[in-house]
Formats: C-alpha cells, sequence, structure tokens
C-alpha cells in the first residue's frame, strides 16, 4: 500500500513537471518562432547574409525546441501492441531528418558566403542591427524561461543550451552590423555568415551523430557498461553482474537489461533487491527502464556483455521451421 502510494505521489509530481516544462517550452518555442520570421525578413530586407544565416541557425534550435515538446508528448502516449515502446523513437528519425536537411543547409550558407567575401555587397545595417538587437532579447528571455527546468530534464537543458547558441550567435550578427555601420567594410557579413554556417554544421552533425547512435542501440554517451556494472555489484546483496546490455529508447530514456546473480540470503527478499537496484540506476544514471534477472550465487557466471550472432531459421523437408 505504502509503495502505491509512493507511485502515486510520483507520477504525480512527474506530471506536474512536464506541464510546467511544456509551457515554459511553448514560451520558447514562440518567441524563437517570432525571431526566425524576423530575422528571414529582417535578412531579405537588409542584404544581409548573416542575418539569413542566423535565422538557419534559429530554425535548428526551434526545431530542437519543438523536439523537446513533442518528446513530452510522445511520453503520455501509451504503447500498444504494435509500437511496444510507445512513439518514442519517432524523435530520433525527426532528429536524424532534421540533421540531414541543416547539414545541407548549412553547406548552402557556407557557399553563399564564399561567393560574397570574393564579391562583397553592401549592406543596410541598421535594419540589420535592429533585428539582431531583438532576436538577442528574444533569446535572452526564452533562456531565462527554461533556466528554471535546466537541471530537472536532461532534454530541457539540451534546448536551454540550444537558445543561449542562438544568443551568442545574434553577438556575432549585432558586432558585425556595427563594425560594417562605422568602417563600411562589408567583408564583415559574409564572413560572420560563414562563422554561423560552421556553427550550424557542427550542431547538425552533432544531432546525427546521437541519432544514428541511438538506432544502432549504442550504450549512451553520458555512461560506460563497466561502471554501471561495477555500480549494481556495490549493492548488498548483489554478488555480480553478467549479460548487461544498456541503451536508448529515445534521446532521454535509458533501458537496462542484466543478470544479477545475488546470495543466498538475498533469495527470499528479491522484490525488495530489485526496488534497490531499480533505485540505483534511475537515481545516478537515469536508467528509467530495467530487466533485471537473478540468478542463484553458485551458477557459473557469464561475461559482462554477452556476443550475439545471427541465427539462420531452418526449415525441414515438409517446410516446418525448427
Amino acid at each position: 500500500m505504502q509503495l502505491q502510494l509512493q507511485f502515486t505521489a510520483r507520477k504525480n509530481a512527474m506530471t506536474s513537471m512536464d506541464t510546467s516544462i511544456s509551457r515554459r517550452l511553448v514560451f520558447a518555442i514562440t518567441l524563437t518562432a517570432i525571431t526566425l520570421i524576423a530575422e528571414v525578413i529582417g535578412g531579405i530586407w537588409s542584404n544581409s547574409l548573416a542575418l539569413l544565416s542566423d535565422a538557419g541557425h534559429v530554425f535548428l534550435d526551434l526545431f530542437a525546441l519543438a523536439l523537446s515538446l513533442a518528446a513530452i508528448k510522445l511520453a503520455a502516449q501509451p504503447p500498444n501492441e504494435l509500437h511496444s515502446y510507445g512513439w518514442h523513437r519517432a524523435e530520433v528519425l525527426a532528429s536524424l531528418i532534421n540533421g540531414l536537411t541543416v547539414f545541407l543547409m548549412a553547406i548552402g550558407i557556407l557557399y553563399e558566403g564564399s561567393k560574397r567575401l570574393l564579391a562583397p555587397e553592401a549592406v543596410q545595417t541598421t535594419p540589420m542591427l535592429i533585428i539582431a538587437v531583438l532576436g538577442l532579447i528574444a533569446n535572452l528571455l526564452a533562456a531565462k524561461g527554461l533556466h528554471g527546468h535546466a537541471h530537472d530534464d536532461l532534454n530541457v537543458r539540451s534546448a536551454f543550451l540550444h537558445v543561449l547558441g542562438d544568443a551568442a550567435a545574434s553577438v556575432g550578427v549585432i558586432i558585425g552590423a556595427l563594425v560594417m555601420h562605422y568602417t563600411g567594410w562589408y567583408q564583415a557579413d559574409p564572413l560572420i555568415s560563414i562563422a554561423i554556417g560552421l556553427l550550424i554544421m557542427a550542431g547538425a552533425w552533432r544531432v546525427l551523430r546521437e541519432a544514428i547512435h541511438i538506432l544502432m542501440e549504442g550504450v549512451p554517451r553520458s555512461m560506460s557498461v563497466e561502471q554501471v556494472a561495477e555500480h549494481m555489484r556495490g549493492i548488498d546483496g548483489v554478488m555480480d553482474v553478467h549479460h548487461i546490455n544498456i541503451w536508448s529508447v529515445c534521446s532521454h530514456i535509458f533501458a537496462l537489461s542484466a543478470h544479477v546473480e545475488i546470495d543466498a540470503e538475498h533469495e527470499g527478499r528479491r522484490s525488495q533487491l530489485l526496488h534497490a537496484i531499480e533505485h540505483e540506476l534511475e537515481q545516478h544514471y537515469h536508467i528509467t527502464h530495467t530487466t533485471i534477472q537473478f540468478d542463484c550465487s553458485n551458477c557459473n557466471g557469464g561475461p559482462l556483455i554477452k556476443e550475439l550472432s545471427h541465427s539462420q531459421r531452418q526449415t525441414g523437408c515438409c517446410g516446418h521451421e525448427h
């Protein structure tokens, strides 16, 4: 009964936090979308490639914010017979598509920036400066809205860092506008656009790398198999851990399966030991989906990581599978 009450209280607290996070993300998305529209219009009006490049950077971060919000909504969708993990992997597929798209966008920015560097064009610095300042203010307001939950949720922390990156890019555009306004050195515009293009390319590559790593069932980069296994071995009652697998369902849901050898004294306390293991994994590694198989202490332990091999289905003379 007490465990049920604790579970209910914890679920209500998580629902309340998700609601608060969703509101802050919607606020940040709204400000970022307004910034994106303003920078596209301002970039065309002022003939500033740097401002248009920053709009590309804002687009990348707008997608990241939308993805963070979508992850919360997807988490509320229950699993079914066709999708036993629910729809969490949709976030990873969206990241893969977005990363490819933005990477190509960055190549286009670098190409246009190189062309303008060889043949500079005049830029209207006043509207460029005004739009960049407004963009900086919007980014700082969005960052302030997300800061409160940046330490509670990995997804929000990522979105918060994206918004700070936008603010830094806006500062670069402001500096470029001031330089061109007072010196007439219009090469500053393509130079800034190239710098932002490289920044976008680096961000897109990180998104692509992480999406591919998750789809390949890679161990989350924030942990190692040996580290987690050693931590589990330190739990009272655990003799050894082997055949361990750790993977990501999506960017913020980690899963683990393992064989755990226990001593004879804990044979009758398996449920309490299981609870202790799950608690430690969640608290220290944010692993929330676990599958634990208990083995007796006198069984032969296996390797830490189990090798997998392709099994070929064989059919008999009558076509039946074995």
